[in-house]
């Protein structure tokens, strides 16, 4: 009797160390999915659960970016977002990119009050999407403007002659492939880049107009590239008030949103990185750089170098 009392003291142990993993391994399993989810989902995923106020970064060059567009279109549709900021912190980038990114915040505008937030810079592309938004507030030394489009290209002729180098070229028309890089731009090529810049530019003060409620004839006068602080800015109608999260939380409050809601910040989903950011990498590998290193290229504006087509961007 006393062994088979034994052999059930010993079964019992048995019994709950093998509950114990059991459940551990439930709760390892649990945490494992719940962390891939989120690695995959973001904020979809975990901060989505609740009402809150949905927060959208938008810093560094700007370019189209399908990630961007559809995250801001999974936050239109979240019945959970009950307004949006939108962090701003850019020099500009390709106008195309701020076209796509401003129709993407006028289309969520449609459905949810939406901020933008500015931090240190919001010119060129950066302003053009602030725009989009109903309400703009900047710190009064943040910078704002530089409303405007341009296109640049070397001319590295001179170089060539140098090293004895000459380029032959049959072309359909005379302004096929216009501007090249290889020899100087004449009369008619330049004419006809000049075209394209400006009607480009004519969109750009246009909305601006639109947007923030003023005569074309103000627009364009603040169109001129010119960049303005915080304080200038709101002088001349570019934002609507001075200040941070808390002004822009205080602002959703006046569309009806609860200013006791959590700011939930939503990530990329993209984990892999983007082609500029990768060209910025490989770069500063070349270079003998680290990663850290290769951040310090992106900084200086050397990813800036790879945009192409028109630009609305700003160059400190």
């Amino acid at each position: 009797m006393a062994l088979r009392a034994d052999d059930l003291i010993d079964r019992r142990r048995l019994r709950r160390k093998l509950t114990f993993w059991r459940v551990a391994a439930i709760l390892i399993a649990a945490l494992g999915l719940a962390t891939l989810a989120t690695w995959l989902y973001g904020n979809d995923f975990g901060g989505a659960a609740a009402d809150h106020i949905a927060k959208v970064k938008i810093e560094g060059t700007i370019t189209e970016d399908e990630e961007l567009l559809a995250r801001l279109e999974r936050i239109r549709t979240s019945p959970r977002v009950k307004g949006v900021i939108l962090s701003i912190d850019s020099p500009g980038g390709t106008t195309v990119g701020g076209e796509s990114i401003y129709e993407a915040v006028r289309k969520l505008a449609a459905d949810k009050p939406v901020v933008a937030e500015v931090g240190t810079l919001a010119a060129s592309a950066g302003y053009m999407i602030a725009s989009a938004t109903d309400h703009i507030v900047a710190r009064k030394t943040s910078i704002v403007g530089s409303i405007g489009v341009l296109i640049q290209y070397p001319d590295v002729s001179g170089l060539m002659d140098k090293l004895g180098i000459k380029l032959e070229e049959v072309k359909s028309s005379p302004l096929k492939a216009a501007p090249s890089p290889f020899k100087p731009t004449n009369d008619d090529e330049r004419a006809m880049v000049r075209k394209l810049i400006l009607d480009s530019y004519d969109w750009f003060v246009g909305i601006v107009a639109e947007r923030r409620g003023i005569s074309h004839e103000q627009a364009l006068a603040l169109a001129d590239g010119s960049i303005f602080t915080g304080r200038q800015a709101l002088a001349n109608h570019l934002i609507d008030a001075v200040g941070g999260e808390t002004e822009a939380v205080s602002w959703l409050a006046t569309k009806g949103v609860d200013d006791k809601l959590s700011v939930v910040e939503w990530k990329s989903t993209q984990r892999s990185g983007f082609l500029l950011p990768r060209a910025m990498a490989d770069i500063g590998k070349a270079l003998g750089l680290s990663d850290a290193g290769s951040g310090i290229l992106k900084e200086l504006g050397a990813d800036r170098l790879f945009l192409d087509g028109l630009v609305s961007v700003w160059h400190p």
